[in-house]
């Protein structure tokens, strides 16, 4: 096979192939019952034709055949007025009427068939017509149905290209959801713990009061771990105005104190 022959079947193929995706076969159906009708309409204009023709033949030999009888009529009448030529005349055109009559009869006859035969092929071209108009419109609705559910299957598995893209970007929304709960639940671990405090603290100064509130904590418990071992209590905070109790008791420990101290 030479290179052009493989070129054009190559490209017969590919145009096959692409009037196969671009063909519908409901337009194609559409189209074979409009060439139909079509040539119905020209059945039924033949049949006109042939049976204007027929009447019109009926019509010349209605009149010869009038002609003829008033020739007939002369001939008789010249024969009773003993006008022998006269007869023969009239009966020489009564005879050639009578020939055109004859083959006006012979179309006629022929023309009757040809429209009987028309008028059968019309009656059948009619029935196959309406038959096919059947079938086709039956076609159509099962193509119409087919393709509706063939979108339906392909939106029900996720495989049409729309809904495939729709469903890759509700997975991705799902898995960055999924990321940022995780990392919100993490980082809510991590605060709880109080593993985040030194990270998340951004003034130092902080750190530094914090230190020495605690130096300050120390210092007062040495304090008065001295005072204990030294013998006495700790200073006390003054007592509050207008509370009896807290005087008394105060009063008491200070008693004690002093007869200790004695």
């Amino acid at each position: 096979m030479g290179m052009w022959q493989r070129i054009s079947l190559i490209f017969r193929a590919k145009a096959n192939k692409a009037l196969d995706r671009a063909e519908d076969p409901r337009e194609t159906l559409d189209y074979s019952y409009q060439r139909q009708l079509e040539l119905l309409a020209n059945v039924r204009r033949g049949v006109a034709d042939v049976a204007t023709s027929r009447k019109r033949v009926e019509l010349q030999v209605a009149q010869l055949q009038q002609q003829s009888d008033k020739l007939q009529d002369q001939a008789q009448k010249a024969i009773a007025m003993d006008r022998e030529d006269l007869a023969r005349e009239a009966l020489t055109r009564k005879s050639g009427l009578g020939s055109q009559i004859t083959d006006l009869r012979g179309q006629l006859t022929q023309l009757q068939a040809e429209e009987e035969k028309l008028t059968r092929a019309q009656q059948q071209l009619q029935v196959k017509v309406e038959s096919f108009r059947t079938r086709k419109e039956t076609i159509k609705a099962t193509y119409t149905a087919a393709e509706a559910q063939t979108r339906i299957n392909e939106a029900m598995s996720g495989i049409g290209s729309e809904l495939g893209d729709v469903g890759q970007a509700i997975a991705r929304a799902e898995d960055r959801t999924a990321q940022m709960q995780a990392r919100a639940g993490a980082i809510d671990e991590l605060l709880a713990s109080g593993a985040l405090d030194d990270v998340t603290s951004t003034n130092r100064g902080d750190d530094i009061a914090r230190e020495l509130e605690a130096m300050s904590s120390q210092s007062d418990v040495e304090s008065e771990l001295a005072a204990l071992k030294a013998g006495r209590q700790p200073a006390q905070p003054p007592a509050i105005e207008g509370s009896d109790d807290a005087g008394s008791i105060l009063s008491g420990e200070t008693e004690q104190q002093r007869e200790t101290g004695a």
